[in-house]
């Protein structure tokens, strides 16, 4: 006897898109907003989009508006307490 199997529908593929900041920074940022990194040029975010796109079995696109980046590139402020304890 047969059972009806009933294959799962595909998943959305994941995309991996490489693209700049509104800052000009390079950035490879994946549709399911849990991959990100920050490159000094297009080789090298391209480069890595590719070793990603292997593992996750995405596809890569160009960005046609700038990335907003996920992490926050602004240098972290010092605690205050702790300039007090330096001096």
């Amino acid at each position: 006897m047969m059972s009806d199997v009933s294959p799962e529908p595909d998943q959305p593929g994941r995309i991996i898109y490489v693209g700049q900041d509104c800052a000009g920074h390079w950035l490879v940022q994946d549709s399911g907003k849990t991959l990100e990194g920050r490159f000094v040029s297009y080789a090298a975010a391209m480069h890595y989009a590719r070793e990603e796109r292997e593992i996750y079995r995405a596809e890569i696109a160009i960005a046609s508006a700038p990335l907003v980046p996920l992490v926050s590139f602004d240098p972290v402020p010092a605690p205050r307490h702790a300039l007090a304890c330096a001096a």
